[in-house]
């Protein structure tokens, strides 16, 4: 049960007044960092700012009490942009609230049946591709404001929004475009100068300040209510909550994905180890209440958490200190924070879009095999083109068909070299024939390499070509199988029963735990017989020379 156990009652016990400054002091730096980031976010998802804010609080606080990592600090990310603009797009922020409740109800169950680690099977090509096409829609959307376009109904499509664009370069605001590119200039050079203060607040600081004293004509955030209301919870149709089933079930994954994984980059940070199943419950936990309130979905940040396990956060009370830190900008801020220009945030959010399409992973895989690039490639267009949904699944699709071709490419049934096939001729006629096994007459030996599945059974049709009128004995040599399926099985059965109607004796040798396993399940052992399942070669060879009645 320790898996359940929060980590904040393990870590606690020795707790000491200098660890409480230290948590304290990253969770008010995180907080900083994680102020515009939460604002950009919440205005790409296409919901107001403070709800960004309030889910930075909610998610920071509750996984912090509840989750399985020391220093996760949870809260909105780019990767939630376009799969909530999708969702509000179809369904309104009804949808939303559902979908991110039925997410968090999803990773609960994650966590109490512990399927954290079945996240280690997605591809690295499926998360590096859709990751820069999440990246790439990034980018698009804070076109927009980057420009100071004003055009009143955006269209929901990829090639839709740059043709809106280009339609409407002549109506692009000059001062928007300058302010925007200053301040990405902040934000690259910042950090050159100083890593202590996060450049994206000094962007914000310097854009708001030109834009006020300057009057510019730039759009801002305007007014940001302090309180979040409370929404009643939507009435949906049943055709409805199943329809937002599988974006829900996008949004668990991508939480649970960016959970786990900055809960690993920071576990090598600090030396620790989190539990994952305690941590996906705590997320899922936190989820249901954002959903609650329609706040967009929350997630552990890979780069507020190491900003805050660099900053010397030890125990989930930094981000405690996080949440109750944004809570008082929120307070006590706003009257400033209305001010800031969205081509601001825009410039912050290109430059998180271009962190996130991860340039130096795509370039690795010029020496990937062409299999695995087409899964990258597919995954990253599929994502910005169409549905970030329909990108994972046929990621998916293609990396395990693809990876069943090379398992099956692997998978070899070789007949063995018997002592006639060698020509007197050859010089090394000697030297092969002493390595050679003495096989009984009548009597055929195949090797089998590479595992037996439906993509490779068809292979066990190439034995029935090499058996010859006078053959009584086929031994399959399976010491280099090491599973088999049904639909490999099946094959199998249908082999044996076509030696045994032709008079011929099939024998397996050295079968491996698992291919055993599943012929004692499907009774095949029985069919076969006991006698003729051998441990080793020698031991088959020898029951071959019973059947055949060799001296």
């Amino acid at each position: 049960m320790d898996k359940f156990k929060p980590k904040l009652l393990s870590v606690t016990k020795h707790y000491s007044k200098q660890q409480f400054v230290k948590d304290m002091n990253a969770g008010i730096i995180v907080a900083i960092i994680a102020l515009p980031l939460s604002i950009a976010f919440a205005l790409g998802c296409g919901v107001s700012a403070e709800k960004g804010i309030y889910s930075a609080i909610i998610s920071s606080i509750i996984v912090a009490l509840l989750g399985g990592s020391r220093v996760q600090i949870t809260g909105p990310t780019g990767a939630f942009i376009i799969i909530t603009q999708t969702i509000i797009s179809k369904y309104g922020l009804a949808g939303l609230m559902i979908s991110t409740i039925l997410a968090g109800i999803m990773l609960i169950l994650m966590g109490v049946f512990r399927l954290g680690k079945l996240i280690k099977f997605i591809p690295a090509p499926i998360t590096i591709g859709f990751t820069g096409g999440i990246a790439v829609t990034i980018f698009t959307l804070e076109i927009k404001d980057f420009l100071g376009l004003s055009i009143d109904k955006m269209p929901t499509n990829f090639f839709g929004k740059w043709y809106a664009y280009i339609t409407n370069l002549s109506d692009v605001n000059y001062q928007s475009i300058l302010l925007g590119i200053l301040c990405i200039l902040i934000l690259v050079l910042w950090p050159k100068v100083n890593k202590v203060v996060p450049n994206s607040l000094i962007a914000i600081i310097v854009g708001t300040c030109i834009a006020y004293f300057g009057n510019l004509d730039v759009k801002t955030i305007g007014e940001i209510p302090k309180l979040l209301s409370v929404p009643t919870l939507p009435h949906l149709s049943l055709d409805d909550v199943f329809d937002l089933m599988q974006p829900a079930f996008t949004v668990a994954v991508l939480i649970a994905m960016q959970a786990l994984l900055s809960a690993v980059v920071t576990d090598g940070l600090i030396h620790s180890r989190h539990r994952s199943s305690m941590e996906l419950v705590a997320q899922g936990i936190s989820n249901i209440v954002l959903g609650l309130f329609a706040c967009i979905p929350a997630t552990g940040g890979v780069a507020r958490s190491i900003a805050n396990a660099k900053n010397g956060g030890r125990t989930p009370i930094a981000a405690i200190f996080h949440g109750l830190t944004l809570f008082l900008f929120l307070m006590v801020g706003m009257p400033l924070i209305k001010h800031v220009p969205l081509c601001v945030l825009s410039a912050i959010l290109i430059i998180v879009s271009y962190n996130m399409f991860n340039v130096k992973a795509f370039l690795s895989y010029t020496k990937a095999p062409k299999s695995d690039v087409a899964v990258l490639i597919a995954s990253c267009v599929l994502t910005f083109a169409f549905d970030l949904v329909l990108a994972i699944e046929v990621g998916m699709v293609l990396a395990c068909g693809l990876f069943m071709k090379r398992m099956a490419d692997v998978t070899r049934v070789k007949n063995w070299k018997y002592l006639e096939d060698f020509d007197d001729s050859d010089e090394d006629c000697s030297a092969d024939s002493l390595k050679l096994k003495e096989v009984p007459s009548h009597t055929l030996v195949f090797e089998l390499n590479g595992p037996l599945f439906f993509g490779a059974a068809d292979k066990l049709l190439y034995i029935p070509n090499e058996v010859k009128k006078d053959t009584k004995v086929v031994i399959l040599r399976m010491r280099s199988v090491p599973a088999v399926d049904v639909t490999a099985l099946n094959t199998m059965k249908r082999l044996q029963a076509s030696f045994e109607k032709n008079g011929i004796t099939l024998i397996l040798s050295h079968v491996l735990d698992q291919p055993l396993s599943v012929m004692k399940k499907a009774d095949f052992i029985s069919t076969i017989g006991s006698g003729n399942i051998c441990s080793n070669i020698d031991l088959a060879l020898n029951q071959a020379k019973n059947i055949v009645g060799d001296a």
